[in-house]
């Protein structure tokens, strides 16, 4: 029998977790940079997890781990970070390397609760974090121009507070949803994520960690 899932218990965890959140910088040097990301086989029965830590100069790769296993948690908007927070978790720990920033594939306070993956991994890990979506899921925005380093912020509909920014990291492509996981502010998240990028759409970091767990799920199923 499946077990019921209690989404009004998610949301109180989110909204109580959320008031812990702090939203400007709260950190020394950056150093080092991470990209988090996590895949899911196609039959929807496995998932793989993956956290790739680089240099902030010159993007260097200096370590990669990975954490894969059986889905647990299904699929529900808004819940993500309940269905992939369990193998980063795993993976973090095996870390040989504390990374100094993560970015995650993701969202952080762009979110209908302020608490995206991003917001809840960087409390849960108590490391500075970003999220930097390839989509859009909450927010009035108006498009930026067609030229890398443009933005445009992302209001929350409801209150018209600024909740995150529309980025655009390469020219002529489409922008990139960035916004504050946990301890950085909206300018820094920007700029990580624009020094991150290396002539790609998708910063290197989350973009090698998509890479690897994807290559991974492919192994694990063969």
């Amino acid at each position: 029998m499946k077990r019921r899932l209690d989404i009004s218990e998610f949301t109180r965890i989110q909204r109580e977790l959320g008031k812990k959140l702090i939203l400007t910088d709260y950190f020394g040097k950056i150093e080092t940079v991470a990209g988090a990301d996590v895949s899911f086989s196609k039959d929807g029965r496995w998932v793989c997890a993956g956290v790739m830590v680089f240099s902030l100069r010159g993007l260097e790769e200096i370590e990669r781990g990975y954490s894969a296993g059986k889905i647990e948690f299904p699929y529900i908007p808004g819940f993500l970070s309940f269905r992939e927070s369990p193998l980063l978790l795993e993976v973090f720990k095996r870390l040989k390397v504390r990374p100094d920033v993560v970015i995650f594939d993701g969202q952080g306070i762009a979110h209908p609760r302020r608490f995206g993956l991003a917001s809840h991994m960087g409390i849960l890990l108590g490391i500075p974090s970003i999220g930097c979506a390839k989509s859009h899921l909450i927010g009035n925005w108006n498009e930026p121009c067609n030229r890398k380093g443009c933005f445009e912020y992302l209001y929350d509909p409801k209150d018209g507070s600024i909740i995150g920014a529309v980025v655009r990291t390469k020219d002529l492509v489409k922008p990139l949803f960035v916004s504050q996981g946990h301890m950085v502010s909206l300018e820094t998240a920007i700029n990580l994520v624009l020094k991150c990028t290396d002539g790609f759409r998708i910063p290197k970091p989350t973009r090698m960690a998509h890479t690897y767990t994807r290559m991974l799920i492919k192994e694990l199923l063969r």
